[in-house]
């Protein structure tokens, strides 16, 4: 299932809400390419979608839910992929793309 959240999270002059799918990536690619989002607005586990565009992807079949449910299924899907933060002072690890 795609769901996204409100569009509260300000950015470049505007507000973004996220989509996710609590299935797979496959079905949360699909569903971003049948709404015209651009490859760049993946981030690790989401799109950042603009304000407009959250009607569109409602009507499209996308389930609006508040930003605290939506992580939490993100977690229970097991789809929810976390930025690693290097430890201040640690040493780069040589096998991890930069």
């Amino acid at each position: 299932m795609i769901f996204v959240d409100q569009a509260i999270w300000p950015a470049h002059g505007r507000r973004f809400a996220h989509l996710i799918s609590d299935a797979s990536y496959e079905e949360l690619h699909e569903f971003a390419a049948r709404l015209g989002l651009p490859e760049r607005a993946f981030h690790r586990d989401h799109y950042d979608i603009p304000d407009a565009w959250v009607d569109d992807a409602v009507a499209a079949g996308a389930t609006v839910v508040d930003a605290r449910e939506l992580v939490r299924r993100l977690r229970a899907s097991g789809l929810r992929r976390v930025k690693v933060r290097p430890r201040p002072g640690a040493e780069p690890d040589p096998t991890r793309p930069g």
